[in-house]
């Protein structure tokens, strides 16, 4: 199963780990850790005192049960909300500074922390919070505190579709979040390029996703473009992981007999062929999806495409 990037994944579920002869004192300084993200959750109510919460919980170190106090306390997840909506008048025109980034960005670390935990995962989709993120997708601006905003703000529906729940795909397909993800295929950064793609294969991956986008010739279209176009970019600046991704999309794409009629004469020339062996000869997982790629659209070979092939026969039907 593909994986979030791990510099992305949270280890709230873990913490640190203590051995058993740590006695009375390891449960000690757990109950210290513990009062102190109760006394800096409290913090984040205090406006004057908010910016310093923000800094040290989103440490992501303090305790196990992190994300329930956060649901659960008081004043909270508004502070957290408020936090972000505050720099929205900043995004058009562009003029976010780096401190401003760099807080919001805490904010949503918090918040990736509540849709990582299953206790709270489910509240956190109900409540529709996702939503307020999508502003920051929506930016077009390749400046560093925009794209570290993206960059966060993807991790935490990164974090919401990792878990592979049915209930998740459909909230986020009610949404706009593959338009938006496709927008930062083409214009992020590899990393931000890297954890789109993951979502968006995240939700192919599930049968409700792979119906959405290959119901409408037009929804398949934008994908296979987008698709199409990055591996077109990895030719020049080859990157294993965004690849990997990519050919899975590719590969669960071609599961519906539809799309993989389509597929037939719209695969990039460039998976057909010796391309990319490189950056695949270390990865057999990734050679052995591309593989069945190959054998599901049955293509062996590169075949001389004629002018006007490709989705536009999907776009008639």
């Amino acid at each position: 199963m593909a994986s979030l990037p791990q510099s992305l994944t949270l280890p709230f579920g873990g913490g640190t780990s203590v051995s058993a002869a740590g006695g009375g004192g390891a449960e000690l300084s757990r109950e210290r850790k513990m009062a102190s993200a109760e006394q800096l959750v409290l913090d984040l109510s205090n406006p004057d005192l908010r910016e310093n919460a923000l800094l040290e919980l989103s440490k992501r170190e303090l305790f196990q049960d992190l994300a329930p106090l956060l649901w659960n306390s008081f004043g909270t997840i508004a502070a957290l909300l408020q936090e972000i909506v505050s720099i929205y008048p900043v995004l058009s025109p562009p003029n976010l500074t780096p401190a401003q980034s760099n807080r919001v960005c805490n904010a949503l670390a918090l918040l990736q922390c509540v849709a990582s935990h299953p206790d709270t995962r489910k509240l956190f989709i109900n409540a529709h919070i996702p939503l307020y993120l999508y502003p920051f997708l929506n930016t077009a601006s390749k400046s560093r505190p925009f794209e570290y905003l993206r960059l966060t703000s993807l991790g935490v529906i990164g974090a919401l579709v990792k878990v592979d729940e049915t209930e998740v795909i459909s909230f986020l397909l009610s949404t706009e979040i593959i338009p938006l993800c496709l927008r930062t295929m083409e214009m992020g950064s590899e990393l931000s390029k890297t954890v789109a793609t993951f979502i968006v294969q995240k939700i192919l991956l599930d049968d409700m996703g792979l119906d959405y986008i290959c119901t409408t010739a037009e929804r398949f279209f934008a994908v296979g473009r987008v698709l199409g176009s990055m591996v077109a970019s990895l030719a020049e600046q080859p990157s294993s992981r965004l690849l990997k991704h990519i050919i899975r999309c590719y590969l669960r794409l071609s599961d519906n007999p539809k799309a993989c009629d389509a597929l037939r004469s719209c695969l990039p020339d460039m998976l057909r062929d010796a391309t990319f062996s490189g950056c695949l000869r270390e990865d057999p997982t990734t050679r052995r999806w591309l593989q069945q790629l190959l054998h599901n659209v049955g293509v062996s070979r590169v075949p001389t495409l004629q002018a006007g092939t490709g989705f536009e026969h999907m776009m008639v039907n």
